[in-house]
């Protein structure tokens, strides 16, 4: 198997640079960074001193961006009257990317519905802009399953034409969110992964992913969860099969970054690090 590991910056609770040094002391290749409002490293604030800054702090560690994350919460681009600005600031944050020598921006973008609608019109034409602008910029912007099957998803992916919209790989979405196979869906959307996470977890009770994600929309992870519908857990102890899952990643031609998402817990740092062994046995 010939992946590499990443971190998500964010995950560590820690300033940014710190983030980096403390993934490299950890041994990981690459770093995902928010460059979002709020967050240290913002698309629309950045400047040529501190993307330098970030550059030189990059390279010391020995580390590159697997990936930025765009997601601006909420319902994403199902809402006609907000796209205008999230796909301007998409661009920015696509830019960006290529400015550190990266790709790939992921992002949610909210839930696909199966059927035509206006809300499926209009998730369409803000993706099928921002895959023509991924394209001329070679580069992708990759929306995270787990908000609907992979099924449903491939089928949206297909309309569009492009691969400039991709996908980033999330296996534990899959499993305690959308209750889908995490190890099916690879082979499903193998000609859109570009970028995964790795991360673990359980369902505890199976509810309409359409409101899982809207109570994220409304107040963040935490009340995402309130009612317990779903346990993330450090890799390893949660219902993601890892074995057949990295089996099929690699037998369906992916060699890219296996990127560390920690989104709770009491010490995600150490959790962190429990991955990147746990990633290291299992590649080896």
């Amino acid at each position: 198997m010939d992946f590499k590991i990443g971190a998500m910056a964010d995950s560590f609770k820690l300033n940014l640079f710190e983030a980096i040094r403390r993934s490299a002391e950890l041994g990981v290749q690459g770093v995902q960074i928010y460059a979002t409002t709020g967050h240290e490293l913002d698309a629309e604030m950045v400047t040529d001193a501190s993307l330098g800054e970030l550059q030189r702090v990059l390279k010391e560690n020995n580390i590159v961006v697997s990936a930025l994350c765009g997601d601006f919460g909420g319902h994403g681009f199902s809402n006609a009257a907000e796209n205008k600005n999230r796909i301007e600031k998409s661009k920015r944050i696509l830019d960006l990317a290529k400015a550190l020598d990266c790709n790939i921006v992921t992002s949610h973008i909210g839930i696909i519905p199966e059927e035509e609608n206006d809300t499926r019109k209009v998730m369409w034409e803000a993706c099928k802009e921002l895959a023509e602008y991924a394209d001329k910029s070679k580069a992708y912007f990759a929306m995270e399953t787990g908000q609907e099957t992979c099924a449903v998803l491939r089928g949206f992916l297909d309309s569009l034409g492009s691969h400039g919209v991709a996908v980033n790989y999330d296996p534990a979405n899959l499993v305690m969110v959308a209750g889908d196979d995490e190890v099916a869906g690879v082979s499903i959307l193998k000609d859109y992964i570009v970028h995964t996470h790795a991360k673990d977890g359980v369902m505890l009770k199976g509810m309409d992913p359409k409101e899982v994600y809207d109570r994220f929309a409304q107040g963040g992870f935490d009340y995402m969860n309130a009612g317990r519908t779903f346990l993330e857990t450090p890799l390893g102890q949660g219902n993601v099969r890892f074995d057949a899952y990295l089996k099929a990643l690699s037998d369906n031609g992916f060699n890219g970054f296996l990127t560390i998402e920690r989104e709770c817990g009491d010490d995600p740092a150490a959790d962190i690090a429990l991955a990147v062994n746990f990633l290291k046995e299992k590649i080896a």
